[in-house]
């Protein structure tokens, strides 16, 4: 029993200092390995709020859709003061007068939803097309900046990331650069 014992509390020991005479070399290698690798990450929401081409596109998409906003918006506030007319004087309404007023308010509201989920889709939709446009040309200078500086990948989602293999500031830059020389 003690030399059972004893043997199991060696094992341990045994098989650590096994692993450790095969394993040294692949683990003195690794980190010479470890030291080729070049790993970088992009924050692609600072892209898209700092990028001269994001902020050109925020500013078309504003453009583009302010009148159906606008149009909206009035729309929304003439059924607000009609459905609050309506309280005030539905006590002194016939059933009649009533009953036609609620189904007119509610054709109303109904035509006003579908007018401001049409306009969400529009919207979405657009400033997809946009936001892809400005990754496109964001790809394409993380390319050429990896291939510049031979990053082995580059990542733009991490948990923790180290400051010093941010690129972001270089692409922004680059993109800037590429928007003010006319580019895309």
């Amino acid at each position: 029993m003690f030399a059972m014992n004893l043997l199991f509390r060696s094992l341990p020991a045994l098989v650590l200092s096994s692993l450790m005479a095969v394993g040294v070399p692949a683990l003195a290698q690794a980190p010479a390995q470890a030291q080729g690798f070049k790993a970088g990450f992009v924050n692609t929401d600072r892209i898209f709020r700092e990028a001269n081409t994001a902020k050109a596109a925020q500013t078309k998409l504003e453009q583009e859709f302010s009148k159906r906003e606008k149009e909206l918006v009035d729309m929304g506030n003439a059924l607000k003061s009609a459905s609050d007319k309506f309280e005030r004087d539905a006590p002194t309404m016939s059933e009649s007068q009533r009953l036609a007023q609620q189904r007119q308010l509610s054709d109303q509201d109904r035509d006003f939803q579908r007018k401001r989920r049409e306009f969400q889709e529009d919207l979405n939709a657009r400033k997809n097309e946009e936001l892809a446009k400005v990754l496109d040309a964001a790809n394409r200078i993380v390319k050429q900046v990896a291939e510049s500086e031979h990053y082995d990948v580059i990542l733009q989602e991490a948990v923790y990331i180290n400051p010093k293999n941010d690129i972001t500031d270089k692409v922004i830059k680059a993109m800037n650069a590429g928007s003010a020389n006319g580019g895309k």
